[in-house]
């Protein structure tokens, strides 16, 4: 018994800490992450490189096209998308909670709070949006560069709400390890981002055509799919009392963003 209790001498301590067994348990939770993880980086990439295209069919339009185009994604990012990122986060921390005490009615509940709760958020975002032209040219930008970027932003309203939604519904199906369905969204989105034709208003609108994409196909999966049975969003008295918990969690980290 005293033999068992003793403590290992320092090159003994170095032979135990790289034993087989704690090897193969790095190996395995390291192969765990990175089944979540690498799909989650393709979802990332596949949402982001959305905007990045919508500027290189922008790019071919000219110079001024370009300008007012890069001004608005600037300007929508940080008022817009960024602060939606950030408060959906709350979410991940809400289902998070509920999902490892196994209230997994909970998860659904959370969601549809935190997808008003967005909704309500995008409509003063909207009217910023809308009036983007008088910003820019009240912030003494060029008026044709500002008329540029103006008409960039008011197409880019749907693609908005269209990302509240869907950075809620990535989180929802995240915390239950559901990614194929999300790899299989976003890729089919990006595939479906095409030029419209339709000017700089077309690269913005392509844009909320996407993501609008993206979100009906994950819609469809929530609703239909046994995997989210326990989890289903749905409507109930409960949603109104976990709107404000939502906000208590969203406001922090939409600031730390």
């Amino acid at each position: 018994m005293e033999d068992v209790l003793l403590v290992p001498e320092t090159g003994e301590r170095k032979r135990v800490a790289f034993t087989t067994p704690a090897w193969e348990v790095f190996v395995e939770e390291f192969k765990k992450v990175s089944h979540i993880a690498m799909p989650m980086v393709v979802v990332t990439v596949s949402q982001n490189l959305l905007r990045v295209a919508s500027m290189m069919m922008v790019d071919h339009l000219g110079e001024l096209s370009l300008s007012g185009a890069a001004i608005a994604t600037s300007l929508t990012n940080v008022t817009g998308f960024s602060l939606l990122l950030g408060m959906a986060n709350a979410l991940e921390t809400l289902c998070g909670q509920a999902y490892g005490a196994k209230q997994y009615q909970k998860l659904g509940i959370y969601t549809n709070g935190a997808i008003i709760s967005l909704i309500l958020v995008c409509l003063p975002v909207s009217a910023l949006w809308f009036f983007m032209v008088k910003v820019l040219i009240f912030a003494s930008q060029d008026p044709s560069i500002a008329l540029e970027a103006g008409k960039y932003s008011i197409w880019l309203i749907p693609a908005l709400y269209a990302h509240a939604i869907l950075q809620l519904l990535v989180r929802y199906l995240q915390t239950q390890s559901l990614i194929f369905p999300m790899l299989l969204s976003s890729t089919a989105a990006l595939c479906f981002h095409i030029p419209l034709k339709l000017g700089n208003s077309g690269g913005a609108l392509a844009i909320g055509l996407s993501y609008w994409l993206n979100v009906i196909l994950l819609g469809l999966y929530v609703k239909y799919s046994s995997a989210c049975e326990k989890t289903r969003i749905s409507f109930s008295k409960e949603v109104i009392p976990s709107m404000r918990e939502f906000f208590h969690f969203a406001i922090p980290s939409a600031a730390m963003v």
